[in-house]
């Protein structure tokens, strides 16, 4: 099983789950979103959005691909590039973090540590950009149906505490959650990072195998 993270970009944007990329929940603020979810066309609001950040900011996301299917995708930016953070009771986001925004696996790969191969790629990017955290608002009811909320563009806060988040800002749907980046690349022992070396197993983007649910693995980015 072959594993591969790529950058966020115009082409690999189309590889999107078609409601994400449909989706301007994050990019726009709630009127300016309604707006175009009503009478424009939300997908060229999203790839306006992803041109815009790409230029001005840098990567704003990554894809995780098993044997050449997309299994899995994050989106982020900072605050000021995310007009919805500040709906959150739990905002404002920290100074010194970037906003995850959209956190997703397809089902069918759940459980493999996707979600941490995604997360860490995300933390060696911003790491290498000056960045000392990420943030993120969790949905403490995903898929609660009598509630209220979000839907799917909240990530559920299990997903985050599962890859090493930590709630900053208690509340009972939308806690705010931090991730220290020092922290995230520290999930894997230099001995193991060594050995694998030496092996000469590692490339620049592939993964070498499915994370034990005891033991996260290393993961690299294109």
């Amino acid at each position: 099983m072959s594993r591969r993270l790529v950058n966020l970009t115009l082409d690999t944007l189309e590889d999107l789950p078609r409601p994400c990329r449909q989706c301007v929940y994050w990019e726009l603020d709630p009127v300016s979103a309604e707006r175009a979810c009503a009478s424009g066309d939300p997908g060229l609001e999203k790839e306006a959005w992803v041109s815009q950040t790409l230029l001005e900011w840098g990567s704003c996301g990554k894809l995780a691909y098993v044997d050449g299917m997309p299994a899995g995708y994050v989106m982020y930016a900072p605050p000021a590039y995310v007009p919805r953070s500040m709906a959150f009771p739990t905002s404002p986001v920290s100074a010194d973090a970037v906003l995850l925004t959209t956190a997703h696996v397809v089902a069918a790969f759940a459980g493999g540590g996707l979600g941490r191969m995604l997360v860490q790629g995300v933390a060696r990017d911003l790491t290498k950009r000056g960045v000392k955290a990420i943030e993120a608002f969790g949905d403490a009811k995903f898929g609660d149906t009598g509630e209220e909320g979000a839907g799917s563009c909240v990530a559920p806060v299990d997903f985050f505490l599962s890859v090493g988040f930590k709630t900053v800002r208690p509340h009972p749907r939308y806690p705010r959650l931090r991730l220290e980046l020092r922290t995230a690349l520290s999930w894997k022992s230099d001995v193991e990072y060594a050995l694998e070396k030496l092996l000469g197993s590692m490339s620049p983007d592939t993964l070498l195998r499915p994370v034990r649910p005891a033991a996260a693995t290393r993961s690299t980015q294109s």
